[in-house]
């Protein structure tokens, strides 16, 4: 074999190489990078219009919740506490009417400034829709969806 073949044969070795690991770096990604989608994971209380949400900053208690965790993230003096429940001092919150903005970000705590600039104008907006009260059909897949039932049956769930 020639020298010259020989390198064409491990050049288009390596492409392909690169194109089959570049392919499954992808399986199970959405278009924007994100890991697929988590509906079904979401509180009923999470914001339409998301397939995938890995945390949700709300403005009105300046604190985060964790989908994958089911855990609220909140600040107690200097450090950030998780929990799946709120302490008494946030007992007036009522997730289906305040905002969450949806943060796609490890550890979205440590950016708390920068989120509190950006969204803080979302403080007191009470009317966005939820999951729960949606009449789209991909909604019905979370369990906290008054439709779930009917759609666990005809999807053998």
């Amino acid at each position: 074999m020639k020298t010259s073949t020989r390198g064409v044969l491990v050049l288009c070795a390596v492409i392909f190489t690169g194109l089959a690991a570049f392919g499954i770096g992808c399986l199970g990604t959405g278009m924007d990078g994100s890991l697929g989608v988590n509906i079904s994971d979401q509180p009923g209380w999470g914001p339409t219009g998301y397939d995938h949400a890995d945390n949700y900053y709300i403005p009105d208690i300046d604190s985060y919740y964790s989908v994958s965790e089911h855990q609220y993230i909140y600040r107690d003096g200097s450090s950030w506490k998780h929990s799946a429940a709120l302490p008494s001092t946030y007992s007036t919150y009522d997730p289906y009417h305040s905002y969450k903005v949806v943060v796609n970000e490890d550890k979205p705590y440590q950016n708390n400034t920068a989120h509190q600039a950006k969204y803080g104008s979302f403080k007191g907006v009470k009317d966005q829709p939820v999951i729960r009260d949606s009449k789209d059909s991909k909604y019905f897949v979370n369990k906290d969806h008054p439709e779930h039932a009917n759609w666990a049956k005809t999807h053998n769930q």
